[in-house]
């Protein structure tokens, strides 16, 4: 059995992981950059004083030789033990990692150096390897070594090195399979996890058409489900042979629940079916994505699709589902082995041999037998008969009819072949025949780890397929998560460069800069941190927030070497100047990092998908910005009391960004002051700013979230009702054409069905080609117009889990018939095209399946002695495709199919030369008591909700938003739908309508959390209001500016951002407002302390929103997989801050003379006499 060691705590290696860097931090990298300093100092002999001498004690000690001897031992030494060590612990990690053999010696070896004190450790190396009575210096001289460390040198260096490498290994040991452990266990996915699921509900009625398959199949199967729990809405299709019932469950609702209730309310109408349908079957499937994770194409000259299905059902399938994290591997475009029995209704007719009695007659002859066993006093023996046919001869020499001692066998009146059970289907893979594999990834695995082995499966694979077969990989969605993730990647490592060059450029000190780029790793690593230790998933969100908290985290650490460096310009000493600039911080700080924390809470409480998909993002950011906060309290004055000097900010190039950042300050307060003579003006200006807010929102574009290039364009097709799969692939042709005729085509698929199919092309990838999928599919839109016999468009994959085929999908609902429904949504596919917002729209409600009716006159019915069910049995044996048994070949069980030859049921007008059973079991023609009528029935019949239902489907051109185009169908469904009419979503545009309105509630309660948080921490109700009304108002209403342009539209990720904007500009109020208030608690009037409060806090602002723009301006340029997002909350970042910290400079100054209130003096004399005696001078008079 194997055994393995694995920790069932992710945080604990990490844990081991913090005491390691701690003593390496504050024991080994301290101590070094002190002795550094240190080094260029001489001290005078009695200690009393340090001279800085430059190179001089590094000159000297160059010069002595026994200096360069030392260098090379400890070179020596350090690198054979780093070696020796790391290689052991390495290979004893991964050993341990994959199976651990010899558990005991493991222990004992990894126990050691723990348990042994090192002073009993020296004793027993000593004796072990002492020249004379070690043991293994005795083995070691007797391989011909004189060995003795005490006086030969290397042989000391090689036991010290031994030494100290088995000291080593054990810790390596551990953090080596701690890291190896806790990489393989993160789950990688292109979404945080979430469970939309459904269930699916299909049962075959062979033959019966989409009326009957509804009332007799659908409808009773829906009353009894629809009383489940867990249900968001229900759906069904009812058509030729088919009932499927699709319930869509409650976003992360537990699906096994969901799943027994559902099978216990089946079985509850199980015996209420028609006899003659086959038993419901039953389907959980995960809908986040409505595609497999890779699809695998196998084609052979040689082998026909039967041979090629078989195949891969014996030998490649099993392989694949063994594979560690493959939830299936469906075989799709199969053509499963079936032995048709091909029949002629006139050499029936001639040897008077009824359907039903050869029906009967392959039921009886082709019979499995399960006779037991022999059991004697001493032997048993197993005992078979062969009752069952298995070959296409012996098929063919069933007896049905015996007569006069003449023998009719099946082969006299039937075509007895080895086929398929289903001809209507064809696959190609870049226009060749062939057969696909889809591989779904368990919800819990790693979809790149899984998908990794699965290609690493694949030339084990091929190596073994049938000669001339070939296998290729048409699709794997893992290359879009993984070039996304490598884009993000590439964003981060921008955002930290552009913000380490920025803080330099606003600092001018290298060693100002260290102190705040110092914040960003720790910042991001305790965000790791959290985020592993709370179970989250690397995915395109946390990765997103990731690079958000970059532009983040810096502001805090900022604003404390700025304010440190204000009071070292003032002639304090570093260490009480980092301590006072602490002092003065702590609140502000505290209440930044609270309320920047604290406006994620309500994106990742809230519910629906949007809660589900930012909740990782949402508490990922905030415990980003908590940990930074906690570093600007702790790290960064510590830091800055040794690093930064007085003085520094005078010289060089600091000195000049400063005096640069002076005239600024004196102009800016020059300017501020002038402002706020005319507050009305500035208030003024300030309202009509912050009403634009309204219409900026209510005339942007809305959409569920931005278009991605995720590399594939798909084409659904529609054929003719009556078309056959041969007319449907002639025109596919030609689809698969266009598409090969665009240069960034990398690969192309299709799969067809007589009445349709489904089809596209897998691009280049994107450093190959210059046009995103969305180009594509306006460039190929034209020429899949003009194929004649089919409708193809083109349509890209949905940019969050869940959504359908189509991204408008409007249902009209109503208890009413079908032809009502039909009729209205004629009318809006109608106004729909005309109206020049879609690409392609349609209805999913035809009446034009052409339907030949056999109509029975029952009194010439009765005359013939023929009864109903005998002439429904027999037209249904001979017509419908319904399979009587199974047979063997080789373990595995196939269908036996008996049909009317392709050749005798080209027309209807065929069918009244068919004979079935009359009185006495003679053979009638049906043409003498039936007719036929031709009608026009629907292709499908569809119900949401148990009701009736039609749905609008269509396609948008990518520069056209969803919601304007939804908007359009639904104003002129209300205009034209009658009483009792109801309008729903499925798809994308249910997840538009169900969460797209949930951003006012989400912003508003972020704007109420932050200001309860604010309101805790100023003890007042006021100055919260000044904070939040003086920046927050203008920030979203410059952010809107844009997505009311055009630049953007109103998405989950534009919204995002803007929540995160009213955190961000939130800060600068604070820094003004504490610092105000705390000028005029030491005497200053209200007008002076808000120009002074406001000139001083300038630097500050203007470096955190540098930063924050900059350092997110690669968000706005982002381009290739993922960009859309990233476009999205970049532009209302990056937008918003520029304008709300424009404003807030100005505006929030005039709203805090207007609305602050007036506080007593607490530190100073003079005001506090001026209280006393009733005299303050005009400036208090102000106040």
């Amino acid at each position: 059995m194997e055994k393995r060691a694995i920790y069932s705590n992710k945080l604990l290696p990490y844990l081991l992981l913090v005491p390691q860097m701690f003593v390496v931090l504050v024991f080994f990298y301290w101590p070094a950059s002190q002795a550094v300093y240190q080094s260029f100092l001489l001290e005078d002999a009695f200690g009393l004083r340090s001279d800085f001498v430059w190179f001089e004690n590094f000159e000297h000690l160059l010069k002595d030789p026994d200096y360069w001897l030392a260098v090379g031992v400890t070179v020596m030494f350090s690198t054979a033990v780093a070696a020796l060590s790391l290689s052991l612990a390495l290979l004893f990690a991964v050993m341990a990692d994959r199976q651990i053999k010899g558990a005991n010696a493991y222990k004992t070896l990894m126990i050691w150096p723990y348990a042994v004190a090192p002073a009993v450790a020296g004793v027993l190396w000593l004796f072990m390897f002492q020249p004379s009575l070690g043991v293994v210096a005795q083995l070691i001289k007797r391989q011909g070594v004189d060995w003795n460390p005490l006086l030969n040198g290397t042989h000391a260096m090689t036991l010290v090195i031994l030494a100290a490498t088995w000291k080593q290994i054990s810790y390596n040991f551990l953090f080596f399979l701690a890291g190896l452990q806790s990489i393989r266990a993160l789950s990688v996915r292109q979404y945080p996890r979430s469970d939309i699921s459904v269930v699916r509900i299909a049962t075959v009625y062979v033959g019966a058409n989409a009326d009957l398959v509804r009332g007799f199949i659908t409808t009773p199967l829906e009353r009894v489900i629809a009383s489940a729990d867990g249900i968001d809405y229900m759906e069904s299709s009812s058509a030729q042979s088919l009932s499927t019932i699709t319930v869509h469950l409650k976003l992360n609702y537990d699906t096994n629940d969901a799943l027994t209730q559902i099978q216990a309310k089946v079985a509850q109408v199980r015996n209420d079916l028609p006899p003659e349908a086959e038993a419901p079957t039953i389907q959980l499937e995960t809908a986040d994505t409505q595609f497999a994770a890779m699809y695998l194409g196998f084609s052979s000259p040689d082998l026909d699709q039967t041979q090629i299905t078989d195949y891969l059902t014996r030998v490649v399938q099993p392989k694949l589902s063994a594979i560690s994290g493959v939830q299936r591997a469906d075989i799709l475009g199969d053509r499963t082995f079936a032995m048709r029995v091909w029949l002629k209704p006139d050499q029936m007719a001639a040897h008077g041999i009824s359907p039903s009695a050869l029906r009967e007659a392959l039921a009886r002859n082709n019979y499995l037998s399960a006779l037991g066993r022999t059991k004697g006093s001493m032997v048993s023996v197993n005992l078979i008969a062969n009752t069952d046919l298995r070959t296409p001869e012996e098929f063919r020499q069933l007896v049905v009819k015996e007569q006069d001692g003449v023998m009719v066998r099946l082969g006299d009146v039937a075509d007895v072949v080895l086929g398929a059970e289903n001809y209507d289907e064809d696959v190609r893979f870049n226009g060749e025949t062939a057969v696909f594999m889809g591989v779904w990834v368990l919800p819990t695995a790693n979809s790149l780890d899984v998908i990794r082995q699965v290609r690493e499966a694949m030339p084990g694979i091929q190596a073994e397929l049938p000669a001339g077969m070939q296998a290729g990989i048409p699709y794997d969605s893992t290359a879009y998560i993984q070039d996304a993730i490598s884009e993000v990647l590439m964003t981060l490592t921008e955002t930290l460069l552009i913000v380490i060059v920025v803080i330099f450029l606003f600092l001018g000190s290298l060693r100002a800069v260290i102190i705040p780029v110092v914040a960003i790793p720790i910042s991001l690593v305790g965000a790791v941190f959290l985020m592993l230790a709370a179970g989250f998933t690397v995915n395109l969100l946390t990765l997103l927030a990731i690079v958000l908290s970059v532009g983040l985290v810096v502001d805090d650490a900022i604003v404390m070497v700025e304010n440190i460096e204000r009071h070292l310009h003032e002639g304090k000493r570093p260490m009480q100047a980092a301590r006072e600039a602490a002092r003065e911080l702590v609140g502000p700080i505290i209440a930044m990092t609270i309320t920047l924390a604290a406006v994620y809470a309500p994106i990742g409480i809230q519910g629906g998908l949007t809660g589900a998909l930012f909740r990782e993002f949402a508490f990922t950011l905030a415990g980003a910005v908590i940990v930074s906060g906690v570093v600007a309290l702790t790290l960064s004055p510590m830091m800055g009391s040794r690093l930064l000097r007085a003085g520094d900010t005078e010289r060089g190039f600091a000195g000049w960004i400063n005096r640069r950042f002076d005239n600024l300050r004196h102009g800016y307060t020059r300017v501020l002051s002038g402002s706020l003579a005319y507050r009305p003006v500035v208030l003024a200006l300030w309202l009509i700013v912050a009403a634009m807010v309204v219409p900026f929102y209510m005339f942007s574009q809305q959409e569920l979230a931005p278009a991605e290039d995720q590399g594939v364009v798909f084409s659904i097709i529609q054929a003719a009702p009556n078309a056959t799969i041969e007319q449907t692939k002639l025109f596919a042709r030609q689809i698969n054409a266009v598409y090969k005729a665009q240069p960034e085509t990398a690969g192309t698929f299709e799969l067809i069905f007589p009445n349709g199919g489904f089809g596209g092309m897998v691009t280049k990838p994107w450093s190959e080609r210059t046009r995103t999928a969305q180009q594509l599919q306006m460039e190929v839109a034209g020429p899949l117009s003009q194929i004649p016999g089919v409708r193809a468009f083109p349509t890209t994959p949905p940019a969050l889990p869940g959504g359908g085929d189509f991204p408008v999908d409007l249902v009209i609902a109503s208890p009413g018939e079908p032809q009502q429904l039909l009729e209205i949504a004629n009318q809006l596919v109608g106004k729909a095209f005309a109206s020049g917002l879609f690409m392609f729209a349609d209805a999913d409600l035809k009446f034009d399946q052409p339907q030949a009716e056999v109509v029975f006159d029952r009194d010439k019915l009765r005359s013939q002695g023929v009864d109903l069910s005998q002439a429904g049995r027999d037209l249904s044996i001979l017509l419908g495709g319904d399979y009587v048994n199974r047979f063997s070949i080789q373990g595995r069980s196939y269908k036996v199919i008996p049909q009317i030859e392709r050749s005798e049921r080209l027309t209807p007008d065929q069918l009244s030369q068919i004979y079935i059973t009359g009185s006495g079991d003679k053979l009638v023609p049906l043409s003498t008591f039936a007719t036929l009528k031709m009608t026009a029935e629907p292709r499908e019949l569809k119900k949401f909700q148990q009701l009736n239902a039609v749905r609008i489907q269509g396609v948008i051109p990518p520069p056209v938003p969803l919601d304007t185009a939804l908007g359009f169908l639904e104003n002129e469904a209300r205009a034209i739908l009658p009483p009792g009419f109801t309008l729903d979503y499925a798809g994308e545009s249910r997840q538009l309508r169900t969460e797209g309105g949930n951003f006012l509630f989400t912003f508003l309660l972020s704007a109420v959390l932050i200001y309860l948080v604010l309101a805790a921490q100023f003890e007042s109700f006021r100055d919260p209001f000044i904070i939040l009304a003086g920046s927050v108002p203008l920030a979203v209403s410059g952010a809107l500016l844009f997505s009311f342009l055009g630049f953007t539209t109103l998405n989950i990720y534009s919204q995002v951002g803007l929540i995160t904007l009213v955190g961000l500009v939130a800060k600068n109020g604070i820094l003004i407002v504490q610092f105000a208030n705390h000028l005029r608690e030491s005497g200053a009037s209200k007008l002076s302390a808000i120009i002074e409060a406001s000139g001083t806090r300038l630097r500050p602002i203007l470096m955190t929103t540098a930063a924050t723009v900059v350092g997110h301006f690669p968000l706005v340029t982002a381009t290739g997989p993922g960009a859309g997002a990233r476009n999205s909350i970049g532009i209302m970042l990056v937008s918003g801050m520029i304008i709300g910290t424009l404003f807030t400079l100005f505006v929030l100054p005039s709203i805090y003379m207007l609305l602050a209130a007036n506080r007593v003096a607490v530190m100073a004399e003079a005001p506090a006499r001026e209280v006393i005696t009733g005299q303050a001078s005009p400036e208090g008079a102000a106040a």
